[in-house]
């Protein structure tokens, strides 16, 4: 190595290693034999949690595509205006719901690396029809909400989203986390790689599901991690905090 990149190796960000020890290249590349004795499960379940069962949605009157791709667009400033049941049942559905099963595996709406499925959804109601205030996990397997935490959120959120307000105006915020094991299990450290990706799917769909309804949303990137896990109750190593959404009624 000569001295030039020796400096710029100095200079890295963790990022920037980050990005170039987990590029994939001819003789060496992430991943390996796999152990599927050992394969975590692509479904979270809290068993002991009280449930609210979901409507399924066979059809939606809705945008087309190309009109929802035309106005879609952030929204910051919300109604108070509650969000139907029905509605944010449609939306959990489009963000990563099951669409369809086929060979014995459930592929669900948003696109996941291997059909790993390392992304989590929880739900903060702020304002929804039959829906306390509180956080509130969605089990993809059976279309429900299992019912975690019965408590006013609002301020807490605001705060650990570095003040955004519409964290607390919106009708209700889906956090999104990964469970990285799902996606190490087969790709090993370039597995971070996908699970930020495979967000990325989850939220693009909540964008455009809500404008094909006639609701708003907003994504968020910028939150104290700690504590948004805290508030989740997760530890913030095996399973993370990596995006949120929040959505509503526009104002």
């Amino acid at each position: 190595m000569n001295g030039s990149s020796q400096d710029r190796e100095k200079e890295m960000g963790i990022g920037d290693r980050y990005q170039q020890e987990t590029k994939h290249r001819r003789g060496r590349a992430e991943g390996g034999p796999l152990d599927w004795m050992s394969q975590p499960s692509v479904y979270k379940r809290y068993p002991d949690a009280e449930h609210i069962e979901l409507v399924h949605i066979d059809e939606v009157r809705s945008k087309t595509l190309d009109q929802t791709l035309r106005i879609r667009k952030s929204a910051r400033r919300y109604s108070g205006e509650n969000l139907k049941l029905e509605h944010l049942s449609y939306l959990l559905w489009a963000c990563t719901g099951i669409a369809r099963k086929e060979h014995g595996t459930q592929f669900r709406t948003a696109p996941s690396a291997g059909a790993l499925y390392p992304i989590e959804t929880y739900v903060i109601s702020n304002g929804v029809d039959d829906l306390e205030r509180g956080l509130y996990h969605y089990n993809v397997r059976d279309h429900r909400l299992d019912v975690l935490k019965i408590e006013d959120l609002r301020g807490r959120m605001v705060d650990a989203c570095l003040g955004q307000s519409m964290c607390g105006t919106a009708q209700a915020v889906l956090v999104w986390t990964g469970i990285f094991n799902r996606s190490k299990w087969k790709y090993r450290q370039r597995a971070y790689r996908y699970v930020y990706l495979d967000a990325g799917h989850v939220g693009a769909n909540l964008s455009l599901a809500a404008v094909s309804v006639g609701l708003a949303s907003c994504h968020v990137g910028a939150f104290y991690d700690d504590e948004v896990n805290d508030i989740l109750g997760v530890d913030g190593v095996e399973e993370s905090a990596v995006y949120m959404g929040v959505v509503g009624h526009p104002r």
